[in-house]
């Protein structure tokens, strides 16, 4: 009896091998979602302070992930727009990006069909828009928030990156059902991994002042395939809403050209403001530090650090000029 049931339980071993043996012959196309990873590795991402610096080293998420083996028609049905983009990397910010081209004559996105499909992704005001700045493009909008602020999903979706890097510091892009991807930066703490579903509203992270940041604030981006292109083109800072509930994706969106009108707005009105505003400084003197002189301006150190572009925590130098307005 023994050496039948021996005989059995091989049989059965050999057949389930024998299967899992066809079906990866079968079907070629298996794939991992997220890599294998070490604990101690360090893995390619795209970074560095411009687009054309993306080519420097992140961490990847410090949590481990499970992997899971999908086919072709699996990503299509698990990973949202997976047949427009026809791969899931969770390690590169901006792979495989996109041209004019790719859009054709234009894409049009619905972005909700009720109100509760879409969050404001911080509470703050809009403090910096799309565009250049400061010698080099800015491609998002800024939100001021403090420290430790609740940061919200836009929309629904799938959390593609979650890592740190270099310039955007903390940062999380989720990948959307229409196509479209949203990026949070400068994050002080990130709650979600690549491959977590998150619904528009969901809490994200928290607000923070990491990588390339001058006080606390939130730097939000839309892209569609890499390409980023100016959100004051779907959102309203102000009523923090959407301006329709559908968005259609030109060629000339992917240019200078086409920002929003709210946007050159908001640059004119600031370039209005800082030439009829003349400039004024503080010279450092022994015993200053930025609490006591944005206290004896009237002004906040965050709005020092942002003038100044320095940190809190950055040393004056005794004589160092400190812009005041």
């Amino acid at each position: 009896m023994k050496k039948s049931i021996h005989t059995f339980c091989l049989f059965l071993t050999f057949s389930f091998s024998s299967a899992i043996i066809s079906a990866q012959e079968f079907d070629e196309e298996l794939f991992s979602e997220l890599e294998l990873q070490k604990s101690d590795s360090v893995l390619p991402h795209a970074g560095g302070a411009t687009e054309e610096e993306m080519n420097s080293v992140a961490l990847f998420n410090d949590r481990e992930a499970e992997l899971q083996l999908f086919t072709k028609l699996d990503s299509i049905q698990i990973i949202p727009a997976y047949e427009s983009y026809s791969s899931w990397d969770t390690k590169n910010l901006f792979a495989n990006r996109a041209d004019r081209s790719s859009v054709g004559t234009g894409i049009r996105f619905q972005l909700a069909y009720v109100d509760c499909d879409f969050h404001y992704p911080a509470a703050g005001i809009m403090t910096s828009p799309f565009g250049p700045r400061w010698g080099r493009m800015h491609y998002g909008l800024d939100i001021d928030l403090e420290v430790g602020d609740n940061v919200f999903a836009a929309f629904e979706g799938m959390v593609r990156i979650s890592q740190y890097h270099s310039s955007y510091g903390n940062v999380i892009v989720v990948r959307h059902n229409n196509g479209l991807e949203t990026l949070y930066a400068h994050l002080s703490q990130r709650n979600v991994i690549p491959g977590d579903h998150v619904e528009a509203g969901d809490i994200i992270g928290f607000g923070g002042n990491t990588g390339r940041s001058y006080g606390s604030h939130l730097h939000f981006e839309l892209r569609y395939k890499g390409q980023a292109f100016d959100p004051l083109l779907v959102v309203n800072p102000s009523a923090q809403a959407l301006l329709s509930s559908a968005f259609t994706l030109l060629p000339n969106h992917f240019d200078e050209s086409g920002v929003s009108p709210q946007t050159i707005a908001a640059r004119n009105a600031s370039g209005k403001s800082g030439k009829s505003a003349k400039s004024k400084y503080h010279v450092v003197k022994r015993g200053d530090s930025l609490s006591s002189i944005a206290r004896k301006n009237g002004t906040s150190i965050r709005t020092l650090c942002k003038l100044n572009r320095i940190k809190e925590s950055s040393t004056l130098q005794l004589g160092q000029r400190i812009k005041l307005k």
